[in-house]
Protein backbone atom coordinates (compact mmCIF):
# COMPACT_ATOMS: atom_id res chain seq x y z
CA UNK A 1 0.00 0.00 0.00
CA UNK A 2 2.66 2.45 0.66
CA UNK A 3 4.45 1.80 -2.31
CA UNK A 4 1.51 3.07 -4.33
CA UNK A 5 1.61 6.12 -2.30
CA UNK A 6 4.97 6.89 -2.26
CA UNK A 7 5.57 6.24 -6.81
CA UNK A 8 2.14 8.30 -6.54
CA UNK A 9 3.41 11.21 -4.77
CA UNK A 10 7.05 11.03 -6.56
CA UNK A 11 4.88 10.84 -9.73
CA UNK A 12 3.01 14.30 -8.68
CA UNK A 13 6.86 15.72 -7.29
CA UNK A 14 8.30 14.89 -10.88
CA UNK A 15 4.85 16.47 -12.83
CA UNK A 16 5.19 19.87 -10.43
CA UNK A 17 9.37 19.61 -10.91
CA UNK A 18 8.91 19.39 -14.59
CA UNK A 19 6.03 21.96 -14.83
CA UNK A 20 8.63 24.94 -12.80
CA UNK A 21 11.96 23.07 -14.71
CA UNK A 22 12.42 26.04 -18.03
CA UNK A 23 11.41 29.14 -15.03
CA UNK A 24 14.15 27.62 -12.80
CA UNK A 25 16.53 27.19 -15.85
CA UNK A 26 15.86 30.73 -16.58
CA UNK A 27 16.47 31.85 -13.60
CA UNK A 28 19.69 30.17 -13.07
CA UNK A 29 20.77 30.89 -16.28
CA UNK A 30 20.18 34.76 -15.92
CA UNK A 31 22.10 34.73 -12.50
CA UNK A 32 25.10 32.89 -14.03
CA UNK A 33 25.32 33.90 -17.47
CA UNK A 34 26.53 30.10 -18.13
CA UNK A 35 23.91 27.39 -19.18
CA UNK A 36 26.33 24.41 -17.97
CA UNK A 37 25.98 26.01 -13.88
CA UNK A 38 22.48 26.76 -14.54
CA UNK A 39 22.08 23.06 -15.46
CA UNK A 40 23.79 22.17 -12.21
CA UNK A 41 21.82 24.78 -9.94
CA UNK A 42 18.31 23.08 -11.53
CA UNK A 43 19.91 19.45 -10.51
CA UNK A 44 20.95 20.28 -7.13
CA UNK A 45 17.11 21.79 -7.26
CA UNK A 46 15.77 18.33 -8.39
CA UNK A 47 17.48 16.36 -5.21
CA UNK A 48 16.46 18.41 -2.91
CA UNK A 49 12.56 18.28 -4.08
CA UNK A 50 13.14 14.84 -3.67
CA UNK A 51 13.98 14.77 -0.57
CA UNK A 52 11.53 17.88 0.65
CA UNK A 53 8.50 17.02 2.78
CA UNK A 54 6.06 17.70 0.51
CA UNK A 55 2.78 16.92 2.42
CA UNK A 56 1.50 20.47 3.27
CA UNK A 57 2.97 22.33 0.18
CA UNK A 58 0.58 24.15 -1.61
CA UNK A 59 2.48 26.26 -4.14
CA UNK A 60 5.62 23.64 -5.81
CA UNK A 61 6.82 26.20 -7.80
CA UNK A 62 7.56 29.03 -5.46
CA UNK A 63 9.49 26.14 -3.05
CA UNK A 64 11.35 25.69 -6.03
CA UNK A 65 11.78 29.53 -7.00
CA UNK A 66 13.33 30.15 -3.48
CA UNK A 67 15.57 26.90 -3.56
CA UNK A 68 16.87 27.67 -6.90
CA UNK A 69 17.02 31.50 -6.55
CA UNK A 70 19.69 30.78 -2.99
CA UNK A 71 21.57 27.79 -4.86
CA UNK A 72 22.43 30.24 -7.50
CA UNK A 73 23.34 32.92 -5.21
CA UNK A 74 25.49 30.74 -3.33
CA UNK A 75 27.70 29.35 -6.78
CA UNK A 76 27.25 32.86 -7.86
CA UNK A 77 29.86 34.16 -5.05
CA UNK A 78 32.17 31.10 -5.55
CA UNK A 79 31.91 31.45 -9.96
CA UNK A 80 33.00 35.22 -9.55
CA UNK A 81 36.44 33.90 -7.43
CA UNK A 82 36.73 31.59 -10.36
CA UNK A 83 36.22 34.49 -13.37
CA UNK A 84 39.18 36.36 -11.72
CA UNK A 85 41.38 33.95 -12.91
CA UNK A 86 39.94 33.32 -16.46
CA UNK A 87 42.37 33.76 -19.46
CA UNK A 88 41.37 37.21 -21.03
CA UNK A 89 37.86 38.28 -21.10
CA UNK A 90 34.99 36.21 -19.78
CA UNK A 91 32.00 36.43 -21.99
CA UNK A 92 28.48 34.71 -21.06
CA UNK A 93 27.98 31.50 -22.47
CA UNK A 94 25.17 31.99 -25.38
CA UNK A 95 21.96 30.18 -25.33
CA UNK A 96 19.88 29.54 -28.22
CA UNK A 97 16.86 31.68 -27.49
CA UNK A 98 15.11 30.95 -31.11
CA UNK A 99 12.63 28.23 -30.18
CA UNK A 100 12.02 29.97 -26.13
CA UNK A 101 13.01 33.35 -26.41
CA UNK A 102 12.11 33.85 -22.79
CA UNK A 103 13.45 30.44 -21.08
CA UNK A 104 10.56 30.25 -18.33
CA UNK A 105 10.51 34.10 -17.82
CA UNK A 106 7.50 36.59 -17.95
CA UNK A 107 9.23 38.57 -20.40
CA UNK A 108 12.52 38.36 -21.92
CA UNK A 109 14.49 40.67 -19.52
CA UNK A 110 18.48 39.98 -18.41
CA UNK A 111 18.75 37.85 -21.55
CA UNK A 112 21.02 39.44 -23.75
CA UNK A 113 24.82 38.60 -23.76
CA UNK A 114 25.45 42.18 -23.34
CA UNK A 115 23.18 42.84 -20.02
CA UNK A 116 24.21 39.32 -18.19
CA UNK A 117 28.15 40.98 -18.74
CA UNK A 118 27.00 43.75 -17.32
CA UNK A 119 25.05 42.33 -14.00
CA UNK A 120 28.36 40.57 -13.47
CA UNK A 121 29.10 43.35 -11.76
CA UNK A 122 26.69 43.70 -9.36
CA UNK A 123 27.01 41.21 -6.12
CA UNK A 124 24.96 38.06 -6.59
CA UNK A 125 21.67 39.68 -4.28
CA UNK A 126 21.54 42.59 -6.15
CA UNK A 127 21.72 40.26 -9.60
CA UNK A 128 18.78 37.78 -8.23
CA UNK A 129 16.07 40.74 -7.11
CA UNK A 130 16.65 42.21 -10.37
CA UNK A 131 16.38 38.76 -12.61
CA UNK A 132 13.00 37.97 -10.14
CA UNK A 133 11.57 41.47 -10.85
CA UNK A 134 12.78 42.05 -13.91
CA UNK A 135 12.39 39.19 -15.84
CA UNK A 136 9.96 36.94 -13.98
CA UNK A 137 7.50 39.58 -12.55
CA UNK A 138 7.23 38.38 -9.04
CA UNK A 139 6.05 41.18 -6.64
CA UNK A 140 8.33 42.96 -4.40
CA UNK A 141 7.00 41.27 -1.48
CA UNK A 142 7.55 37.59 -3.24
CA UNK A 143 11.43 38.75 -3.58
CA UNK A 144 11.83 39.98 -0.47
CA UNK A 145 10.72 36.38 0.71
CA UNK A 146 12.79 34.44 -1.31
CA UNK A 147 16.08 36.91 -0.85
CA UNK A 148 14.81 36.46 3.37
CA UNK A 149 14.96 39.94 3.48
CA UNK A 150 12.23 43.45 3.96
CA UNK A 151 10.29 44.63 1.35
CA UNK A 152 11.87 48.03 1.52
CA UNK A 153 15.12 46.55 0.94
CA UNK A 154 14.05 44.56 -2.59
CA UNK A 155 13.00 47.58 -3.94
CA UNK A 156 16.13 48.68 -3.05
CA UNK A 157 17.89 46.14 -4.38
CA UNK A 158 16.37 46.55 -7.71
CA UNK A 159 16.55 49.66 -7.87
CA UNK A 160 20.62 49.90 -7.44
CA UNK A 161 20.54 47.24 -10.47
CA UNK A 162 18.60 48.91 -12.58
CA UNK A 163 20.58 52.32 -12.05
CA UNK A 164 23.96 50.39 -13.00
CA UNK A 165 21.96 48.92 -16.18
CA UNK A 166 21.44 52.65 -17.30
CA UNK A 167 24.89 53.82 -16.28
CA UNK A 168 26.59 51.39 -18.20
CA UNK A 169 24.13 50.64 -20.99
CA UNK A 170 22.62 53.37 -23.51
CA UNK A 171 18.78 52.81 -24.91
CA UNK A 172 18.59 49.54 -27.44
CA UNK A 173 17.49 49.87 -30.89
CA UNK A 174 14.82 48.00 -31.86
CA UNK A 175 15.27 44.10 -33.42
CA UNK A 176 15.26 44.68 -37.10
CA UNK A 177 17.62 48.09 -36.49
CA UNK A 178 19.85 45.59 -34.65
CA UNK A 179 20.04 43.09 -37.01
CA UNK A 180 20.74 45.32 -40.12
CA UNK A 181 23.64 47.50 -38.17
CA UNK A 182 25.19 44.06 -37.70
CA UNK A 183 24.67 42.58 -41.34
CA UNK A 184 26.86 45.64 -41.96
CA UNK A 185 29.34 45.46 -39.79
CA UNK A 186 29.90 41.82 -41.08
CA UNK A 187 30.22 42.64 -44.87
CA UNK A 188 32.85 45.86 -43.52
CA UNK A 189 34.95 42.80 -41.23
CA UNK A 190 35.01 40.47 -43.93
CA UNK A 191 36.76 43.09 -46.39
CA UNK A 192 38.54 44.89 -44.17
CA UNK A 193 36.50 48.34 -45.11
CA UNK A 194 37.97 50.63 -42.43
CA UNK A 195 35.39 53.80 -43.40
CA UNK A 196 32.34 51.73 -42.80
CA UNK A 197 33.64 49.92 -40.06
CA UNK A 198 34.27 53.22 -38.31
CA UNK A 199 30.82 54.38 -39.49
CA UNK A 200 28.96 51.59 -37.45
CA UNK A 201 31.04 51.60 -34.55
CA UNK A 202 30.20 53.57 -31.78
CA UNK A 203 33.03 56.51 -30.31
CA UNK A 204 33.55 53.50 -26.98
CA UNK A 205 32.62 50.30 -28.60
CA UNK A 206 34.89 47.70 -27.26
CA UNK A 207 35.64 44.67 -28.58
CA UNK A 208 35.45 41.40 -26.17
CA UNK A 209 37.35 38.14 -27.36
CA UNK A 210 36.23 35.21 -24.84
CA UNK A 211 38.65 31.95 -25.99
CA UNK A 212 39.60 31.13 -22.61
CA UNK A 213 42.93 30.84 -23.73
CA UNK A 214 43.04 29.37 -27.22
CA UNK A 215 45.21 31.13 -29.60
CA UNK A 216 44.56 33.37 -31.46
CA UNK A 217 41.90 35.13 -29.11
CA UNK A 218 43.08 38.78 -27.98
CA UNK A 219 43.75 38.16 -24.24
CA UNK A 220 42.50 42.20 -23.52
CA UNK A 221 39.47 43.87 -24.85
CA UNK A 222 40.47 46.27 -27.52
CA UNK A 223 39.00 49.70 -26.73
CA UNK A 224 37.94 52.87 -29.09
CA UNK A 225 36.14 53.50 -32.74
CA UNK A 226 39.91 53.85 -33.97
CA UNK A 227 41.80 51.04 -32.25
CA UNK A 228 38.65 48.39 -32.49
CA UNK A 229 38.28 49.25 -36.63
CA UNK A 230 42.12 48.83 -37.21
CA UNK A 231 41.93 45.66 -35.02
CA UNK A 232 39.30 44.34 -37.53
CA UNK A 233 40.40 45.41 -40.66
CA UNK A 234 44.37 43.68 -39.47
CA UNK A 235 42.49 40.63 -38.21
CA UNK A 236 40.59 40.47 -41.39
CA UNK A 237 42.70 38.22 -44.11
CA UNK A 238 43.56 35.89 -41.44
CA UNK A 239 40.35 35.39 -40.35
CA UNK A 240 37.98 35.85 -43.22
CA UNK A 241 38.87 33.97 -46.03
CA UNK A 242 38.39 30.74 -45.12
CA UNK A 243 34.84 30.94 -43.04
CA UNK A 244 31.49 30.07 -43.47
CA UNK A 245 29.00 32.11 -41.86
CA UNK A 246 25.47 31.25 -40.84
CA UNK A 247 22.52 33.74 -39.59
CA UNK A 248 21.26 32.52 -35.81
CA UNK A 249 19.27 33.60 -32.91
CA UNK A 250 21.88 33.91 -29.12
CA UNK A 251 20.31 35.55 -26.61
CA UNK A 252 17.11 37.30 -28.15
CA UNK A 253 19.15 39.02 -31.08
CA UNK A 254 20.31 38.08 -34.31
CA UNK A 255 23.87 36.56 -33.85
CA UNK A 256 26.47 34.99 -36.56
CA UNK A 257 27.80 31.62 -36.38
CA UNK A 258 31.62 31.92 -38.27
CA UNK A 259 32.73 28.17 -38.96
CA UNK A 260 35.73 26.84 -40.84
CA UNK A 261 35.81 23.28 -42.69
CA UNK A 262 32.65 22.70 -40.75
CA UNK A 263 34.28 23.62 -37.35
CA UNK A 264 32.62 26.15 -35.40
CA UNK A 265 34.98 29.07 -34.37
CA UNK A 266 33.44 32.03 -32.68
CA UNK A 267 29.78 33.15 -32.25
CA UNK A 268 30.14 37.00 -33.12
CA UNK A 269 27.08 38.83 -30.77
CA UNK A 270 26.96 42.41 -30.54
CA UNK A 271 25.38 44.93 -28.50
CA UNK A 272 23.43 48.12 -30.40
CA UNK A 273 22.75 51.39 -29.18
CA UNK A 274 21.47 55.07 -31.23
CA UNK A 275 25.23 55.64 -31.49
CA UNK A 276 26.29 52.53 -33.01
CA UNK A 277 27.56 49.45 -32.15
CA UNK A 278 28.93 49.83 -28.48
CA UNK A 279 29.72 46.32 -27.63
CA UNK A 280 31.60 43.22 -30.06
CA UNK A 281 31.26 40.16 -28.64
CA UNK A 282 33.32 37.12 -29.77
CA UNK A 283 32.20 34.10 -28.02
CA UNK A 284 35.67 31.55 -29.23
CA UNK A 285 35.58 29.14 -26.01
CA UNK A 286 35.11 25.64 -26.79
CA UNK A 287 33.70 24.86 -24.15
CA UNK A 288 30.98 27.64 -24.30
CA UNK A 289 30.83 27.24 -28.43
CA UNK A 290 29.86 23.73 -28.73
CA UNK A 291 26.82 23.29 -26.84
CA UNK A 292 25.34 26.12 -28.57
CA UNK A 293 26.31 24.56 -31.83
CA UNK A 294 24.73 21.67 -30.78
CA UNK A 295 21.35 22.78 -28.95
CA UNK A 296 20.83 24.55 -32.69
CA UNK A 297 21.04 21.45 -34.92
CA UNK A 298 18.69 19.43 -32.36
Amino acid sequence: MHAGVDADSLDRATQDFLAARPRLFGIAYRMLGSAAEAEDIVQEAWLRWQQADRTNLLEPTAYLTTITTRLAINLARSARMRRESYVGPWLPEPVDTAPDPQLGAERAEALELAVLLVLEKLNPVERAAYVLREAFDYPYGRVAEILETSEVNARQLVSRARKHLTAERRQRVSPTAHRRLLEVFLSAARTGDLAVLEGVLASDVVSYSDGGGIRGASKIPVIGRTHVSKYLVAFAPRFWPQADVRWVEANGRAAVLVSSGGNAMALLCVDVSAEGIDRIMWVMNPAKLSPYVESLDD
